[in-house]
């Protein structure tokens, strides 16, 4: 292979390079097929190479793929704003458009802090989040982040954000129910804002299901209920981050539906484009956009790709994709018939501690003891070995990581496309389960486990 002149994430490694993708499959250069078990970046929803978006993709570049945000709006983007106000709870009829999941929550931070302004309290102005966390990579969307290991070389940088401790129920205290559990998890917030003061606090952010640090890990019922009481007692406005859990994944159209909470923002991104273009979006209340409009009039955010016609009619033809095709529901049945097989394979293999997830955003956590739940140190590289024996058998999946406290915690993510059949299931089952195996043998060998 020639030279690179690319930044990759590992510098040293060769990676293959990509030839073709059609369904939930992927193909490189050489020939071998991978089937995509974690739509990249939990991103392709739809699969890859559906023929309506590529077409609207072509459409609008014959028109135009450009104009200022500031200087025009356009058919496609109007059309995606009323599309997501159609989908969204509540009075969430407002989008702001963004490029990246990680500027859709920093864009919500920045409205919030707004907000208060507006409303004349600005001392509200601090964001709480939690621990075992993702919100995004710029400084404003890291701060708001808990993911441990990807803060640390910049801690000096970002903001003192994270504060409470998320729901874990794989990991829950000994003797207490799952509804004791989630209102103490919950309960934390109102400490936190207690001792932060609540004139301080702009907002509380969450995942509705935690993904890149923690492995699709899904709260007890009754959590998200608590969590929406408590920031209406003390004027704390609630961001629902389904960057990764929106636009179907968990088998409704955002993963907070699942338990009836409305957030006053939701922020977008991954599957709103299934990955045919850079595109997100923060989803604003009627209440905000109209403080707002009635004092300065103006949101402070905005990006130069933000809301541009090509995104959105990009972004518009996978939503028109995912209303035909009824990928909610397909993601909630499909989705379903995955968690089994999972569960079957941590049933049958010592190395899995927990198979749990919602709809099609699944998750496997390994242990080194199942009965103690016992952890790995990180040294192990246990995630990191499974992910590489199944990128060999021609298996993808995603990484998280280090979700108990940056020192320990190993799992991965499976989330193939909405669009995936129960016999593509069974074949994404075997090269998973071939991959673990692998990588419990050389533990064993190691005497790393039993």
């Amino acid at each position: 292979m020639k030279r690179s002149y690319v930044i990759k994430p590992e510098l040293e490694k060769i990676y293959p390079v990509i030839s073709h993708g059609k369904g939930i499959y992927l193909f490189d250069q050489e020939g071998k097929r991978y089937i995509d078990g974690c739509s990249g970046a939990v991103t392709v929803s739809i699969g890859h190479a559906v023929d309506e978006v590529v077409e609207a993709m072509y459409a609008q570049a014959k028109e135009v793929s450009f104009a200022y945000r500031s200087h025009f709006s356009s058919e496609a983007v109007e059309e995606l704003g009323a599309k997501l106000a159609e989908w969204a709870p509540g009075s969430l009829n407002w989008t702001f458009f963004v490029s990246s999941g990680s500027e859709a929550t920093e864009t919500a931070q920045k409205i919030a802090i707004q907000y208060w302004q507006e409303r004349g309290k600005p001392t509200k102005n601090r964001i709480i989040s939690r621990w075992m966390s993702y919100h995004g990579i710029t400084m404003g969307a890291l701060s708001m982040s808990g993911h441990v290991l990807r803060r640390k070389r910049f801690v000096p940088l970002l903001e003192d954000y994270p504060t409470i401790s998320a729901p874990y129920p794989y990991r829950k205290p000994d003797g207490v129910s799952l509804e004791d559990y989630a209102l103490q998890c919950a309960n934390e917030l109102e400490t936190a804002i207690l001792r932060v003061g609540p004139e301080q606090v702009a907002a509380f952010i969450a995942e509705p299901v935690i993904g890149a640090s923690g492995g699709a890990v899904v709260p007890p019922d009754g959590y998200f209920q608590r969590i929406r009481e408590i920031c209406d007692k003390y004027e704390v406005l609630f961001i629902a981050d389904e960057v990764m859990t929106g636009i179907g994944r968990t088998g409704k159209a955002f993963g907070i539906d699942h338990w009836g909470v409305v957030p006053d923002m939701i922020t977008l991104g991954k599957g709103m484009s299934s990955g045919y273009t850079p595109m997100a979006a923060t989803v604003v209340s009627d209440e905000i956009i109209e403080t707002i409009k009635n004092g300065s009039g103006l949101i402070m955010a905005g990006h130069t790709y933000s809301a541009n016609p090509q995104s959105a009619a990009v972004s518009l033809a996978v939503l028109k994709y995912v209303e035909k095709h009824s990928l909610f529901e397909k993601a909630a049945e499909q989705g379903a018939y995955l968690l089994e097989r999972l569960q079957e394979l941590a049933a049958e293999l010592p190395l899995i501690g927990d198979a749990r997830g919602l709809g099609m955003l699944c998750g496997l956590e390994f242990v080194k003891d199942k009965d103690t739940k016992e952890p790995f140190p990180l040294s192990h590289n246990v995630s990191g070995r499974v992910i590489a024996k199944a990128f060999e058998k021609g298996l993808l999946v995603y990484p998280a990581v280090g979700g108990l406290e940056g020192i320990a915690g190993d799992s991965v993510i499976i989330a193939p496309p909405l669009t995936i059949t129960k016999a593509e299931i069974d074949e994404l089952i075997g090269l998973l389960k071939g991959a673990v195996e692998s990588v419990q043998q050389e533990l064993r060998q190691q005497a790393s486990i039993g």
